[in-house]
């Protein structure tokens, strides 16, 4: 479980610094690919004694490559847009949907340390999103700044004369 934290963690600052440069798809591929070969053995040492049948290998399959696919280009996008730390907002507002989708679609109970859980998770949601007090206290003198007019023509992206 360690693992699996530390790399929500790292994951989206090594894609933004560096991977940033390399094909989403590529990138994907090759996580995806090590991470098959990495589970590989867990899942040979338990197979199943018969052989699924072909709606749950065709299940199977869609989750497991268009799903996953989609969900980690989109990842990659997010991180893109908007940088590593608020992209793994997405890591924490997940378990709640998947909370409530457990008690609206299949009745599971609302308790007290459910709702003190969605507490937390829109906090410390908000607490990863909002600006630090650095980009504050930067922001306050850029807005109070008097406008110069530039002295030089535009160029229009034209190079200029010597």
């Amino acid at each position: 479980m360690a693992l699996v934290v530390l790399g929500y963690a790292l994951g989206p600052l090594i894609i933004s610094r560096r991977l940033a440069d390399l094909p989403s798809l590529d990138v994907v591929a090759v996580s995806l690919g090590g991470c098959a070969l990495f589970y590989a053995p867990v899942g040979i040492a338990q197979l199943p004694a018969t052989m699924p049948s072909s709606a749950v290998l065709a299940a199977l399959a869609v989750l497991g490559v268009v799903c996953t696919t989609v969900a980690f280009l989109l990842f990659f996008r997010l991180i893109a847009e908007v940088g590593p730390v608020r992209a793994t907002v997405v890591t924490y507002v997940n378990p709640a949907i998947a909370v409530l989708a457990g008690v609206v679609l299949l009745a599971e109970p609302f308790t007290l340390g459910t709702a003190l859980g969605f507490v937390l998770i829109l906090a410390g949601s908000w607490l990863a999103t909002g600006p630090s007090r650095a980009q504050v206290t930067q922001a306050e003198p850029e807005c109070h700044a008097p406008q110069r007019k530039s002295l030089r023509r535009p160029t229009l992206g034209l190079p200029e004369k010597p």
